[in-house]
């Protein structure tokens, strides 16, 4: 099966799946979200190596591998050479980690995984770009790619070394769309200028978007008081040229029912629905709110074990109720761990933050919530 030939364009992300209360993935209602998805017409699937550690690709296997066969859907998964490995042959490694946990037999779309300035080389030095092509050779692997959270100068530069990157994986979304740390606009011209089709992550950014600032639901709400918030900002990465799929990490099935209801048969933003987001963005722009997306990929490896998002949740409620309970918050998330004042500056979280922020500065500008 080819994507290419399908108009469907949702994919499903398996990032932030539905949890029971233990903690453990809720496989019986992935496997719901995944009936609804595929009747509905999509196919495109994706997880990673590291989502869930591991538990994520596993969840594919008893949502999908186990009970389709293989000509129903396409699979994407990442390699990962930062996390979870320690050289050369332990990245590697996860290639045939991540087939057996998935019962595909072979990835449809595979992935160096979350290339960024303070990581990239470790794809050169474990020689994982000249592996991904011997797995396609190998009929492993049909399309292969990179997922990218840098700048534009890098990609260009990465595109121009390897001309045989069938596509790229981009963060899009309308608050990011001019911002200088993701630069979506720039990212996906260049990837059109290379001829790479593009496959959109991020799109409602880590939910932001699904529960905006207020100021912009009262842009949203003017114009179509009907459409959820996600939809806006999903329905803005499908309107763009060159995107192969757009991925949405669903956690429950009013989410999937959500996407299907306007993706099933997509209609592109209007001229007024675009110039909404136009007046959106600006808003988005003049707040002040930490646009962290809680992916936690600054507390891997914390030497402090700092619930750095959690944190920065906290500080956006207060920073939209003056009458939010802020210290009794703040205690809670940080109970058993580290609190901002006990960050040492070692930069860890700000070399692995996709969206590029300035967490140390951010965590001492958090100290105030403490007691």
């Amino acid at each position: 099966m080819d994507i290419r030939d399908n108009p469907f364009r949702l994919g499903f992300g398996l990032m932030r799946l539905p949890k029971n209360e233990d903690g453990s993935i809720d496989i019986p209602q992935v496997m719901q979200m995944a009936d609804y998805f595929l009747e509905a017409g999509g196919t495109y699937f994706d997880t990673a190596y590291v989502y869930d550690n591991g538990k994520s690709e596993e969840a594919f296997k008893a949502a999908v591998a186990s009970r389709y066969p293989r000509d129903r859907y396409t699979l994407a998964t990442k390699l990962n050479a930062w996390l979870q490995c320690h050289d050369e042959a332990s990245a590697k490694a996860q290639f045939y980690t991540s087939l057996e946990r998935t019962g595909a037999g072979y990835f449809d779309f595979y992935l160096l995984h979350a290339l960024q300035r303070n990581n990239y080389m470790k794809y050169d030095e474990y020689h994982i770009w000249d592996y991904v092509k011997e797995l396609k050779s190998k009929g492993l692997v049909k399309k292969w790619g990179f997922s990218f959270h840098a700048d534009p100068a890098l990609l260009e530069e990465l595109l121009t070394l390897h001309p045989d990157v069938d596509f790229v994986q981009l963060q899009v979304n309308y608050a990011d769309w001019e911002n200088p740390g993701v630069a979506s606009r720039r990212n996906m011209e260049i990837c059109k200028e290379h001829g790479k089709p593009v496959v959109v992550m991020e799109p409602v950014k880590g939910g932001i978007l699904a529960d905006p600032i207020p100021e912009v639901k009262k842009i949203f709400d003017a114009v179509a008081s009907d459409m959820s918030y996600a939809s806006w900002a999903v329905r803005f990465v499908a309107s763009q040229k060159n995107v192969l799929a757009v991925l949405s990490g669903m956690s429950s099935l009013e989410q999937m029912d959500d996407n299907l209801r306007y993706m099933k048969h997509f209609i592109p933003l209007n001229a007024q629905e675009m110039e909404a987001i136009r007046i959106a963005q600006k808003a988005i722009e003049e707040d002040r709110s930490i646009p962290c997306t809680a992916c936690h990929y600054c507390t891997e490896g914390c030497p402090q074990e700092i619930p750095v998002p959690e944190i920065f949740a906290v500080a956006n409620r207060k920073k939209g109720s003056p009458h939010f309970r802020t210290v009794r918050e703040y205690d809670i998330v940080t109970q058993g761990r580290g609190r901002a004042s006990d960050c040492i500056r070692c930069g860890q979280c700000e070399g692995a933050c996709p969206q590029h922020l300035p967490i140390i500065g951010l965590l001492e500008a958090c100290r105030d919530m403490e007691a």
